[in-house]
């Protein structure tokens, strides 16, 4: 990305956000965290989502401590009624949407796909997949009257190819890209864009957890084997595309599947040397 292309972006963003609403799911840690705390940087006014409250909790204290300008709601994104509330809730405060990171999902417990539970496979696909519908559909009218907006739809690599040992996530993120697809063609008149990305190996407590290491330096070490680049990403890097998708630099972009994973989707064989 050369210089000029850059500066356009951060330009755009700091002179026309300002008024500007974004609601981020899955806002308690994380992708969420970090695109919440890039966002407000960038001028957004938000609405942080998740059903951890004390996470909320401390997600808007870092962002109003900030300068930022962030209001939270607790809510479960897989039942409708409390996903009204908290696109109502937006609605009452701040009178607008402009920008959906439409983020919250869960990884499920990592297990042969014959061994995996049905309550297990359905409890990631309704966080998973009904989240992400449920809020599509309820955001999408207001911005159909709005006449703009954007949506930004957290998929995975794990769309794109399997993932052993994660069949309800692996299938679910199929399906986001699916939905991601869809929606932008039905709205792709309306000036509402809907995107879906695919974070690869993000040093986020979620790929962290679970790492054979002692240390966080030994952990990303050890993620960072299966990357082209030889380096994890991190969550910040998540964040700017976000905010690239949302900005008015990315209008002709719409319906796209976006890697953000150092290459590991372009590849056929990982390379460990």
């Amino acid at each position: 990305m050369n210089f000029l292309f850059l500066k356009k972006i951060i330009t755009n963003l700091k002179e026309n956000m300002n008024d500007h609403v974004v609601i981020i799911t899955g806002a308690a840690n994380g992708l969420g965290r970090a695109t919440g705390i890039a966002a407000a940087k960038a001028g957004y006014k938000l609405l942080l989502v998740d059903i951890d409250a004390k996470g909320l909790a401390d997600s808007k204290k870092i962002i109003n401590a900030s300068g930022g300008v962030a209001e939270v709601y607790q809510a479960n994104v897989s039942l409708e009624q409390e996903v009204i509330g908290y696109v109502t809730y937006a609605m009452t405060v701040f009178g607008r949407i402009d920008g959906f990171f439409n983020n919250a999902g869960i990884l499920g417990t990592t297990t042969p796909l014959t061994d995996t539970d049905v309550v297990s496979f359905d409890r990631v696909l309704t966080v998973n997949v009904k989240g992400v519908f449920l809020g599509m559909k309820h955001i999408i009218p207001i911005m159909q009257k709005q006449g703009n907006g954007s949506i930004v739809n957290t998929a995975s690599m794990g769309a794109v190819g399997g993932l052993p040992g994660l069949a309800s996530y692996s299938a679910s993120k199929h399906a986001v890209v699916g939905l991601t697809k869809v929606a932008a063609l039905e709205v792709a008149k309306s000036g509402i864009r809907v995107n879906s990305i695919l974070p690869g190996t993000i040093t986020t407590e979620m790929a962290l957890k679970d790492v054979p290491a002692k240390t966080l330096a030994e952990k990303e070490a050890i993620l960072a084997m299966s990357v082209p680049q030889g380096k994890a990403g991190k969550p910040a890097d998540i964040a700017n595309t976000v905010l690239f998708l949302f900005s008015d630099v990315s209008a002709h972009i719409t319906g796209i599947t976006l890697p953000v994973d150092g290459g590991i989707t372009a590849q056929v064989y990982p390379s460990f040397s």
